[in-house]
This record gives C-alpha cells, structure tokens and sequence, in this order.
C-alpha cells in the first residue's frame, strides 16, 4: 500500500509540476540572474534590449500603432559603437524580465549619449513615459513602468546614504553595494492608497489642479510610515474630502511609475449617506463631488479632446483602461448596475 500511495504522489507530483513549469522554471531562472553576475553578464550578450533616454523610452510608429521594439545585444551593440562608446554601456543595464524561453530582457538608458542619431538610426522617438503608458499595446505598459521605476533608483542611489561613497550596481540590477560600509541597498515601492468612496448610490471623484481639464479620478494617497492599507485609506478620506469611512474592501493592485515607483493599491470605501457633505481640503484637490451613475457612464465614454464645450468649461472624463482607477470606476457602475436590475 505504501509502495501504491508513493508512486500515486509522484504522479500527482509530476502533474503539478508540468502545470505550473513554465512559470517557476521561469522566476526561478530570473532569481538565478539576480544572484549570478556571471551568469548575468552572459546573459547580457543574449537578451534583448528596451532603451530609454533620460527616463524616456524609444517607440517605434507603424501606421496608428506606437511599438516598443526589442534590440538584440547584437543590435545594440552597434548602436553603441556608431556612437563610439564601448562595451561597458551593457553592463549599465538591469534585467526587467524573461521571456517564457528564458530569452533575457534588460532595460537601457542612454542618455549620456546624442538622442537624435539613435533615433535616426532606429527611426523611433524617445517618448515622454505618461504618454507612451496610453499608446503602446497593454501587455508593453508594465513592462515599461518597471523598467523606468528601476532605472530612476538606480539614477537616485549612485551613493551610500551612510557614508557618502559611490555605489555599485551588481549586472541585474536588483541591488547597489557600498563597499565602504558593507551597506545592501535594494529597490523599493511606494505604498500609495488609491480609493473610491460611494455613499450606496454615487460615488465621490475629484481633481487636482496639475491634471488635464476635465478629469476626475479616484482619491489617493501615500501611506504614512506605520500605517496599514486601512488606516491610510480612512485618513486619506478623512483628510481630502473630510468623510469618516464605515467600512472599505480591497480591489486590486498596481504598479505605477510616478512620481518614483509607487504600488498602488485599490480600494471601495463605504460612507453614510446621511453624512456625505463633502469638505474639501484645497491644498490638495481642486474639485471634488459626487457622480451618480448616469454621470459615470457618461464620463466613461467621454474621450479628453471632446470634453471642451463652447463656454470653455469641461464636462468630466476618467482616467483610461490602463489606470487602475479606471478598473475602480467599472467596478462601482458593474455593483450599481447590478442592483438595479
């Protein structure tokens, strides 16, 4: 019987193994990366390559498409040496991921060198961040965003906060060693709140003065050193809007690059609807105020460039499909629309 039950939990084993292969060969190939620099460095001359300029990544148009292209090691390469540089600009890259065949991608800013001979040569542009999120294809967005947060660290770590040297970037990229102190310096994310407060039957969008006209999106915040999500989310409303949060539920999370690499994490916030009179806080937000669904359904559908009416005021549009305040926003019109049925 033992002899049974053993060869039956190797079948189950194996089974398990062949499912979910393709994903852990794979973090565990990319954990190897990080941990080998060895075997970064050679993976170096066989991955591919995503540039940036000063932060800005390189785009190709085709047509109304905007692509991000991938550079063989090769092909960088001679970029490189058309610009007269040498081979150490590879190692100023970091790994931002693995394809499901284990090819290396890495992501490399060039802005110490001449924009426009790279982008004659590529025939692309290197493009503002906030722009090229919306018009790349979906599956590129993350992508970019990682890559940008982790060289803008990179950017902003060159020395010891301990002792003032410089320090070292190992070949991924996944940590800066202060060889001074023995100090380990890893990347890190921002916990930021974002949240959509209804009171049952509206929910409660606002503006900052910095945004586009017209547009409207969820509240958000940084959490406090000490915090938990539901104590920044209950303050953040308390703080912006002056309501007091019955009860909140988790959503989703995201990555967002700006202003240096922040997850954000989502959120719905129940208030009373008898305790709903909104009192702004206008240091921080311009505008703020209650939507029902119409409104919402409207606004969704609202592209930017056609919100300006004649008087020069904007009707309110919301963040695209990209911007995890969007999903927010679907959820809370899915919920209403749900219990109106």
């Amino acid at each position: 019987m033992a002899a049974v039950y053993q060869a039956l939990h190797r079948r189950v084993s194996s089974l398990a193994c062949r499912l979910h292969s393709t994903y852990v060969r794979k973090m565990r190939y990319l954990n190897q990366l990080k941990e080998d620099d060895s075997l970064c460095r050679q993976a170096q001359t066989s991955g591919t390559f995503y540039l940036f300029h000063n932060l800005s990544p390189f785009l190709q148009k085709v047509g109304k498409k905007y692509l991000v292209p991938q550079l063989s090691a090769a092909e960088t390469r001679q970029i490189l040496e058309k610009l007269q540089e040498a081979e150490q600009w590879l190692e100023k890259s970091v790994l931002i991921g693995c394809s499901d065949e284990h090819r290396p991608r890495f992501a490399l800013d060039l802005g110490a060198l001449d924009k426009s001979v790279i982008e004659a040569e590529l025939q692309g542009s290197f493009t503002d961040l906030r722009k090229a999120l919306f018009v790349v294809d979906r599956k590129d967005s993350p992508l970019l965003a990682s890559a940008q947060s982790l060289l803008r660290w990179h950017e902003s770590h060159q020395y010891c906060s301990k002792t003032g040297q410089p320090t070292e970037k190992n070949p991924a990229g996944s940590k800066r060693v202060c060889h001074a102190s023995g100090v380990t310096y890893y990347p890190q994310v921002s916990p930021v709140v974002i949240t959509l407060v209804s009171d049952g039957s509206r929910c409660l969008l606002a503006r900052q003065p910095s945004f586009p006209p017209g547009m409207f999106t969820a509240l958000s915040g940084f959490c406090d050193m000490g915090e938990t999500v539901e104590e920044a989310v209950r303050r953040e409303v308390a703080e912006e809007v002056g309501l007091e949060v019955e009860s909140l539920r988790y959503s989703a999370s995201q990555h967002w690059p700006f202003p240096s690499g922040s997850l954000m994490i989502a959120c719905h916030a129940l208030v009373g609807a008898q305790r709903a009179e909104i009192s702004l806080d206008t240091l921080e937000l311009e505008e703020a105020r209650w939507f029902g669904l119409e409104e919402i359904v409207e606004g969704l559908k609202r592209e930017p460039s056609a919100s300006k009416q004649d008087d020069g005021s904007f009707l309110p549009w919301f963040p695209p499909k990209q911007a995890i305040a969007h999903q927010l926003i679907r959820e809370w019109l899915q919920q209403q629309s749900a219990q109106t049925v």
